[in-house]
């Protein structure tokens, strides 16, 4: 076993060796996807996939982390707290379920402290049928001047321009607009792009490497940022299918203890988003039934958490700012993506670990 909170780790580098050595240890093999550029100390970058159980495994749970960069710093505590479990290891193995941990979906994220690409893509608004019309986001086209002042921190008139905005139109109004997603503004917050990013292409070659032998497939994805401070929302995040939300509610929901809310119906505390990553899983896997969920815990507050975002965009198109309020900068987004205190973490690790027994439990039900 590993401590809680040594499963974590203070930089992607770091993150990304204790995965890797955990893998070693428990016998598994790597396969890792290089990514094109480089880490924020010039180290490799890379999508790391490592599978417990046999290839032509009918039953398979998909663990990811780092789909937004910088939450890639509790996904992998999760993995290598996994890796690292014998008695998860082996209930996995007695129900005969595989399970396939996907390291830093998005490692130049990770590693540089953002939560896009280094396409500044959000990766959870790029899969789009980019043959196709993309959804508009009227919204945050008034939104958009006000997000990305000219200089950081905003000027009083910026800040009354916001509170005049919420206070008109609701907080609720003000996250929606700027979290749905966009296409318009490529140096904006949320954009979700115009063609797949270098993760959206990885990820689909892997999940059609791991899946395309499975018949009921399982997807926890980590995520942070959203909600109450070490809480774990469980959001359906799959096809709005009825029989797919049944299944997620019946296998999470802990009869009531652990609730499954849903983007399709409006009970869950993120907006409803556009261009879902757990949507290619079905296109990549067309035989297999699938059941997504997005494990989102929360930090701060949404309001800071907003700001965080805000202030590091700005720095993004602001390279010759000072180096001191870059790392400031820095070191505010990484606080509201990551809790670093012990209590938060093993908060992580008892939801997560919880709910990967309950996929199991449901994979083989």
């Amino acid at each position: 076993m590993i401590g809680i909170a040594e499963a974590f780790a203070p930089t992607y580098a770091r993150a990304r060796t204790q995965f890797l050595e955990a893998a070693a240890t428990a016998g598994l093999g790597i396969a890792s996807h290089r990514h094109p550029l480089a880490g924020s100390a010039g180290e490799d970058l890379a999508m790391d996939a490592v599978r417990e159980g046999p290839a032509d495994a009918d039953r398979l749970l998909i663990v990811s982390s780092g789909c937004h960069g910088v939450e890639g710093f509790c996904g992998s505590g999760v993995q290598v707290f996994a890796l690292h479990d014998a008695e998860w290891r082996d209930w996995a193995h007695a129900h005969g379920v595989a399970v396939l941990y996907l390291h830093a979906l998005n490692p130049y994220g990770f590693s540089h402290t953002r939560r896009a690409t280094h396409e500044n893509v959000d990766l959870n608004r790029n899969f789009q049928d980019f043959g196709q019309p993309l959804p508009v986001n009227a919204a945050y086209r008034t939104v958009h001047p006000l997000l990305l002042p000219d200089v950081w921190p905003p000027a009083p008139q910026n800040a009354a321009a916001v509170a005049d905005f919420i206070a008109a139109h609701g907080a609720a109004a003000w996250q929606a607009a700027i979290t749905r997603g966009q296409h318009e503004f490529a140096d904006g917050l949320y954009y979700g792009g115009t063609a797949p990013t270098w993760s959206n292409r990885t990820l689909r070659q892997v999940l059609r490497s791991h899946g395309q032998g499975a018949t009921r497939v399982a997807w926890i994805d980590v995520h942070t940022g959203l909600g109450p401070s070490g809480y774990g929302e469980r959001i359906f995040v799959g096809r709005d299918d009825a029989a797919a939300v049944q299944r997620a509610r019946q296998w999470w929901g802990g009869g009531g203890a652990t609730p499954v809310t849903s983007l399709h119906d409006g009970t869950s505390s993120s907006a409803f988003l556009t261009g879902l990553m757990a949507l290619c899983l079905p296109e990549e896997c067309p035989q297999a039934e699938d059941t997504c969920l997005a494990l989102e815990f929360g930090t701060l507050p949404v309001a800071e958490v907003l700001d965080a975002l805000r202030a590091e965009q700005w720095l993004q198109l602001h390279p010759e700012a000072p180096a001191a309020q870059a790392r400031a900068i820095k070191e505010q987004m990484r606080a509201a993506f990551y809790t670093d205190t012990d209590a938060w973490k093993g908060q992580i690790i008892s939801q997560a670990r919880q709910a990967m027994f309950q996929a199991v439990q449901g994979l083989s039900s």
